[in-house]
């Protein structure tokens, strides 16, 4: 099947996978999708993943999803910028999620990053989600 926003399709089945109480849910590879993966187990949001190879060779990525008390870390996981409509910010204008709790993650030239790396760093770029 084909998916126009493979960024939001990995989201989603994060969303839903959390929903249902999941431990772990599995989605295509893909380098962006690590990226972003690494940024959420850096914040803390995620326990984990790991690739795995599947016969078809394009790889799969297995997420563990962390809890706290039975409920989920993740409150809220937003796509920002999608393919119908881009957005990219400079650095003074990078969005604080509900006032610096949650963590907007960045795909800047030096890399995929949270806000706070990216203005640490100077650096702006698209906004691809918001996690609180």
């Amino acid at each position: 099947m084909s998916v126009n926003d493979p960024l939001g399709d990995m989201l989603t089945r994060i969303r839903n996978a959390q929903l249902r109480g999941k431990s772990t849910v599995s989605t295509p590879a893909s380098r962006l999708r690590a990226w972003v993966l690494d940024v959420l187990q850096a914040e803390g949001y995620i326990r984990g993943y790991e690739k795995k190879e599947t016969e078809n060779g394009q790889g799969e990525l297995v997420i563990s999803l962390k809890y706290f008390e039975g409920t989920p870390v993740i409150r809220e996981l937003k796509r920002v910028s999608k393919p119908g409509r881009r957005v990219y910010m400079a650095t003074k204008d990078l969005p604080s999620v509900r006032n610096g709790l949650g963590v907007s993650i960045i795909s800047t030239p030096k890399g995929v990053m949270s806000d706070a790396s990216a203005r640490s760093a100077n650096v702006g770029g698209e906004v691809l989600c918001t996690v609180f």
